[in-house]
């Protein structure tokens, strides 16, 4: 048993390392709180507020719920949500579903096969947004674009005419899916690559002996000890996609019918005439999206655990 002396020195001992941990985390812990915390008690407390650069001020008057029940009658914003939804929709599973046929096609290639693979798949997420604008703006183009001279007349003849890919709102927002699309793939690719190396090979023969079919060994074996990067897969592109913004500011500025949340936020609160710069209707507005994104990533932690 263990005397007093001894007990004393432990405990002085796990304070020291306790203070060397916190140490070693304040300098992330203060850039956390100085720009994740405070910004989002600033986002609540001007959402309740009519703060605008016009009149009443960057702090404005308390008005309470004012914002969110505008918003509720509020064309713009329910069509940006409209588009929201429909974005995450079709990007989430789509990338997580392709992701997942690529990773399984290729995890087995070895040495600067897969490297060249990987390379080329996750080629798009480091490049810079602009740099992958400026090219899809000129496949997009009506009168030079890849788009129209591939699929027109001197080309396969699929269509008659030039098409505005980016002025059709027909077309428009399913445009930009498919750049969130291509820009989206790469890290999950990566992520299930690296997830399928390491499943358990054990439990694979195991299952084959007893007769299990190559569909009943993935779906059985491979899918379950994959679910955690699956669950980080599904909620990281899900906040990207509720999220998307560069593409609509630099390609199509909310028109044509691809007016977004995150895209509305910055015009009501940057670019409005009227009330110039209406920061709480703003605010209301993201905190809105990030209840969303909250509700969605709690169902799909809900849904993994389940599974």
């Amino acid at each position: 048993m263990a005397n007093p002396s001894q007990i004393k020195m432990s405990r002085a001992l796990q304070r020291r390392e306790n203070i060397a941990g916190y140490m070693f985390l304040l300098p992330s812990l203060i850039f956390f709180i100085s720009f994740v915390v405070i910004p989002m008690i600033i986002c609540i407390l001007l959402s309740l507020t009519d703060a605008n650069m016009h009149d009443s001020g960057l702090f404005g008057n308390f008005i309470g719920l004012a914002n969110f029940v505008a918003l509720w009658k509020d064309v713009k914003f329910l069509e940006a949500l409209k588009n929201t939804f429909v974005i995450v929709v079709v990007s989430v599973p789509t990338v997580c579903a392709f992701s997942l046929w690529v990773a399984s096609a290729i995890y087995k290639l070895k040495g600067p096969v897969l490297s060249a693979f990987r390379c080329i798949f996750y080629l798009p997420v480091v490049t810079g947004s602009v740099a992958v604008t400026v090219v899809w703006s000129w496949m997009y183009h009506q009168y030079y674009g890849i788009f129209n001279f591939v699929l027109g007349e001197k080309g396969l003849g699929l269509i008659n005419g030039r098409i505005n890919w980016l002025g059709d709102p027909k077309l428009a927002l399913w445009c930009i899916i498919l750049i969130l699309f291509t820009t989206s793939v790469g890290q999950p690719i990566v992520l299930y690559v690296s997830a399928l190396g390491n499943v358990d090979t054990t439990l694979i023969e195991a299952a084959q002996v007893d007769g299990a079919t190559d569909m009943q060994v993935f779906w059985k074996v491979k899918w379950a000890q994959m679910m955690p990067t699956t669950l980080y897969i599904l909620v990281i592109t899900t906040i990207n996609s509720f999220q998307c913004f560069a593409l609509i500011q630099l390609l199509t500025k909310g028109g044509a019918g691809t007016n977004t949340v995150m895209y509305n936020i910055y015009w009501t609160a940057f670019k409005l005439t009227e009330q110039a710069g209406h920061f709480g209707y703003a605010n209301a507005m993201g905190v809105v999206l990030a209840i969303f994104i909250g509700i969605l990533s709690a169902i799909q932690f809900k849904l993994a655990k389940e599974k």
